[in-house]
Order: structure tokens, then C-alpha cells, then sequence
């Protein structure tokens, strides 16, 4: 892949924003501009970054954060006290839902990327207080991401917490029923800041990238995460990265991938790539409408679907 034809595949998909809608039951996300694609791709094998239209703009990485966050917590817990909190599972109700665990009556969530197990992964995050816990997970997501001008974004961490009711009901449910320890207004004060913060197309590329390289950063070869926690990641990613439309979406892209409702798309090909994808409109499960286009047209231009 070469910068001319990034750039080519991007034109040929920037129609398909006109398919989607902004998140407008947030009201910060509602104000984006939909008109906006752009995408990154790490290479590990030639160690450089490509990109083309919207790769530098800054949004809010809403579940992507999920991704770091569940890095942290393993690398905090070990994998086996998270994955005795949280299943491993997809699941076919909505990424918000709670039936999940009132009709399976499990003791836990079903997966780290549904919202009931994102909150639960936070509160396994170590720290003095929510502050010094927030603190952690925006370093480490610098680190990651290769980006330490990651912030949070004042105005949509604020509009995350007014209309958080849902999550808010998830985390008292789970509380109640000794799923999650910890205050739950902290944990959720924690877990709406993580959504909140602004990261780019290419700074997911770099996380991607180093999923893909067995959890070794491949533009400084410090290894940042565990092999072992980068495989499992990367599963959960290809069964439940891309809410209800993650069967579909490993059926014809066929990459793990993780998305969020800012607009991002973050995608790993063990041992080849790091994809970053930004384009606010979405889909009707929540998903990027031109970013998941011009992701499946990446993937069959390089050859990199994994079930190939």
C-alpha cells in the first residue's frame, strides 16, 4: 500500500458518510461535522506510517478506549482476576444492554468491549483515587498510541456524564450484585473521562501496530504489553469489537477490529499492520458508515484478511 492509493481509497468512500449520522444523543458529538475520513496505516514489517485525508483530525475515542483500558487492567490484575470479573463472550444484545446478565443471571459481564464490562474493566484499574486512576490510563493510552498530546476533552467528558444514565444503571446493577467493587460514582467519573479523550486516525494506528506485533511498540521495539495479552485483545476484538455488527464485519473484512462511536476505527493484522480509521457518521449499529468501507477496501487491496 502507497500513499496514492490510500489517498485514492478514501475518495472512492468519503460518499458513504452520507449513509451515517453523529452520535446525536450526545449532544458534544452531535455538533461534529460529519463530512470528514481519514485513515493511517502502520506497517511493522517496513516500520513506517502512511496516511490520507482526516488521519491528523482529533476526536473523542469513545469505546476504543476499551482497548487500553483492558490492557491496563491485565497489566494491573493479570489476566486471570479480569476474566474472572469479565467474560470473554459476545453477545447478542446491544452493546448498553443489561439482559445480558438478568437473563443468563451471570455474575459478570459478558465481554470487556459491551458497557456493563468496559466499567467493570475500569474499576480493576489500580489507584489512589479516581484522579490518580484517570492519570494512569491517559499515560498509558500516550504510550500506546505513540501520542502524548492525547487530552481530555472538557466539553464531551461533560456531555458523556449528563446523558450517562444508562451507564449509570449498568454500574449500580452490577454493584448491587457484587459484580464490581469500588464507589461507582468514581468508577463512572473514571469511565466517562477515558471516553472523553481526543486521540487521532494515526495514534490508533500505533495502537494497532502494537497489538499486531505481539505487544512490542515497533517504532522504539520496547515491548509495552504482554504477547499473551495482545492475543487475547485481538480476539475479543474479531467476536466483539464492533457491537452487533462484529459477526458481519469478521465475515467480510476479517480483521479484529474495535470501534467507537466519535467515529474511530482501530483494526490489527498480527504481525503486518495497525489501521487507524476516522469518519464521524455512523451506521445503524454505531458504527463508522464510510470508516468500515474504506477499512473491508484496505484489507482486500493488501490481502490481510485473517480468515483468508
Amino acid at each position: 500500500m502507497n500513499q496514492q492509493l490510500l489517498e485514492e481509497l478514501v475518495g472512492k468512500n468519503f460518499h458513504y458518510y452520507q449513509t451515517g449520522q453523529v452520535a446525536n444523543y450526545i449532544p458534544a458529538l452531535a455538533e461534529v461535522n460529519p463530512k470528514q475520513l481519514g485513515m493511517a496505516i502502520y506497517d511493522i514489517k517496513q516500520n513506517n506510517l502512511i496516511q490520507a485525508g482526516d488521519a491528523s483530525i482529533r476526536f473523542a475515542i469513545e469505546s476504543i478506549s476499551k482497548v487500553p483500558v483492558l490492557l491496563l487492567a491485565i497489566e494491573d490484575n493479570g489476566l486471570e482476576t479480569v476474566f474472572e470479573t469479565i467474560n470473554t463472550e459476545p453477545t447478542g444484545f446491544a452493546f448498553n444492554s443489561i439482559l445480558n446478565m438478568e437473563i443468563n443471571q451471570q455474575k459478570h459481564p459478558m465481554n470487556p468491549f459491551v458497557n456493563a464490562g468496559a466499567i467493570a474493566t475500569t474499576s480493576l484499574i489500580h489507584g489512589k483515587n479516581k484522579n490518580d486512576k484517570f492519570d494512569r490510563i491517559l499515560s498509558f493510552m500516550k504510550e500506546i498510541c505513540h501520542d502524548p498530546a492525547i487530552t481530555l476533552n472538557e466539553e464531551i467528558y461533560l456531555s458523556e456524564s449528563k446523558t450517562g444514565d444508562i451507564n449509570r444503571s449498568l454500574a449500580y446493577y452490577m454493584k448491587g450484585n457484587q459484580m464490581i467493587k469500588g464507589d461507582v460514582e468514581e468508577i463512572l467519573d473514571t469511565y466517562f473521562k477515558q471516553c472523553s479523550v481526543n486521540v487521532t486516525a494515526n495514534g490508533l494506528a500505533h495502537l494497532g501496530a502494537v497489538l499486531a506485533n505481539k505487544g512490542i511498540a515497533p517504532w522504539n521495539n520496547t515491548r509495552i504489553i504482554s504477547e499473551k495479552s495482545a492475543t487475547i485483545v485481538k480476539s475479543i476484538m474479531t467476536t466483539a469489537g464492533l457491537y452487533d455488527e462484529s459477526g458481519e464485519f469478521s465475515a467480510h473484512v476479517g480483521v479484529p477490529a474495535k470501534s467507537g462511536v466519535g467515529g474511530g476505527l482501530m483494526a490489527s493484522v498480527p504481525n503486518c499492520y495497525g489501521f487507524g480509521v476516522f469518519s464521524p457518521a455512523l451506521d445503524n449499529y454505531g458504527n463508522s458508515a464510510a470508516g468500515v468501507q474504506l477499512l473491508k477496501d484496505v484489507v482486500a487491496q493488501l490481502h490481510v484478511d485473517i480468515f483468508d
